[in-house]
């Protein structure tokens, strides 16, 4: 086993650890520490060198993990009459609180998830979430006041706003800058895709047979994906990962010879100590938040995002119920709209990301840069607000259905391309900090996701489908359009100002 010093310096600065050259010699004197760092650049060990098959195996898990929870986020929207009735819900805020607030408990402890996964590892983190997530989705089931189905499905949130808040972390941890797209394609499909496939099958389970079973179903499936998850995943975290090697390392040696410290190459100090990772690991979501524009930028519009896609799924069953008259189970069907354009969009740009990004670096003089993909945003800022258009005017009008499904599909599509290119360019920004920098975006997507469908009813009633859409579409072009050329001029020399982004590599 080598055992290695490396510079601290560049680790604290969020390098990418497969930008280090490998093996360095260690000094002999009993008063330096020793440091312990991968065997070379092809150490198996390393996550990023594991074999592609074993690197695909955990990208799944981890997407199933992060599908889960928004299937329960929105299945039960479909069955919310059924609800109403049985539980004595007639405030319509009441009504869209019971969906969202289990997006709302997302965003309180996205800034604590990111350091627990620093000191324990991101498996350990999310399968023990998945299996708080499980309890509280059950009790869901068995709730006799609306009360109890609320603060149930916010404790449900908590347990399922790991795999969002973390699972970028573990591709970042596996994969390198030009192999990330197509993995993130797939991660960050599940979120999108959660919400659009649970309604349709929720919608059919309340109308076969009751709104219990939308959440038993989705605790059967869990536990399915638990299995999987304890399976075959495994530990991807660098620092974790070489904290138990350098802990091998402690326990075998022999105290009669002295002592010399044991640390790793991610350690600034000559110890680890859960505090003080913790300690550290805590304040930087909440200063990537406060202190990076990149950060604010990113954060504002996958705001906006996310709370028009819950908007969204709130209001879909409303719309082909009361303007086209179908019933509940074809109305959820229309989902599958939204779905296919998630779906199309995402596999089309998940084949030519990282195409775009590997011509651009080789261009650059072999340098990757996070501002490579950009490029996604802009058909996706195009296309997103041309939906919103199409789907208000088309039910304001009564034209046929399948207008307003095109519709529905583009603002899907524009979700998605904007979804994959925005979580793609803050994990290439800050890679080793993946997690954290995530963190400090979704705290805020998951407050808009709360509370844009406790305003949709209101505003559709007062405005209409058609105005109500235009007001969105004209904040999706202001917020959206300039964005990606924002990014592709100016987000270099913002990003190059921070002390936890990556650095540009060869």
């Amino acid at each position: 086993m080598n055992d290695t010093i490396t510079n601290d310096t560049q680790h604290e600065q969020g390098q990418d650890s497969d930008a280090r050259s490998g093996t360095i010699h260690v000094d002999a004197s009993e008063e330096e520490d020793l440091v312990i760092d991968w065997n070379g650049p092809d150490d198996p060990e390393n996550p990023k060198n594991w074999e592609f098959s074993k690197r695909w195996r955990a990208t799944v898990i981890v997407s199933l993990f992060t599908f889960i929870s928004p299937v329960s986020s929105s299945m039960v929207s479909p069955a919310m009459e059924q609800v109403a009735q049985d539980l004595g819900i007639s405030s319509s805020v009441e009504l869209a609180m019971t969906v969202s607030v289990f997006v709302l408990a997302y965003g309180e402890l996205a800034f604590f998830l990111g350091p627990l996964s620093e000191i324990y590892g991101r498996s350990k983190v999310i399968q023990f979430s998945n299996v708080f997530f499980f309890v509280w989705n059950l009790g869901c089931g068995f709730a006799q006041t609306k009360t109890q189905l609320i603060i149930f499905r916010f404790f449900a949130g908590l347990g399922g706003s790991t795999p969002l808040a973390v699972g970028a972390g573990v591709l970042a941890d596996m994969w390198r800058a030009e192999e990330r797209g197509k993995a993130i394609a797939v991660y960050s499909l599940a979120p999108l895709m959660g919400p659009v496939i649970g309604p349709v099958a929720g919608a059919w389970i309340a109308e076969k047979s009751t709104w219990r079973w939308v959440f038993y179903s989705t605790c059967i499936f869990d536990v399915f994906v638990q299995c999987l998850g304890l399976v075959f995943l495994r530990e991807s975290f660098a620092p974790v990962l070489l904290e138990r090697k350098a802990e091998k390392i402690r326990k075998s040696k022999d105290p009669e010879k002295g002592q010399r410290n044991v640390r790793t190459v991610f350690d600034k100090a000559g110890t680890r100590s859960w505090q003080q990772i913790f300690a550290t690991a805590l304040v930087r979501p909440f200063a990537l938040f406060v202190r990076e524009p990149i950060v604010q930028i990113v954060a504002l519009y996958m705001a906006f995002i996310y709370g028009v896609f819950y908007l969204y799924l709130t209001t879909m069953p409303t719309i082909f119920r009361e303007v086209y008259h179908q019933n509940t189970g074809i109305a959820g069907l229309h989902y599958i709209a939204l779905g296919l354009g998630v779906s199309l969009a995402s596999q089309t740009n998940a084949r030519y990301m990282d195409r775009v990004y590997k011509y651009l670096k080789e261009r650059n003089g072999g340098v990757g840069e996070p501002e490579f993909r950009v490029p996604s945003m802009v058909p996706g800022s195009i296309v997103f607000p041309i939906g919103l258009l199409l789907t208000g005017w088309c039910a304001q009008k009564g034209v046929h259905w399948i207008a307003t499904d095109i519709g529905i599909a583009f603002v899907g599509a524009g979700m998605i391309l904007n979804f994959q290119s925005m979580q793609t360019y803050v994990v290439d920004t800050f890679t080793l900090y993946a997690a954290s920098g995530l963190a400090a975006v979704s705290c805020l997507r998951s407050l808009a996701g709360f509370g844009f469908p406790l305003f949709a009813t209101s505003m559709y009633d007062k405005l209409g489908y058609g105005k109500g859409d235009t007001i969105l579409a004209v904040v999706a072009i202001v917020l959206g359009c300039p964005a990606p050329f924002l990014f592709w001029k100016y987000g270099k020399a913002v990003r190059m100002k921070s002390r936890y982004t990556k650095k540009p590599t060869s």
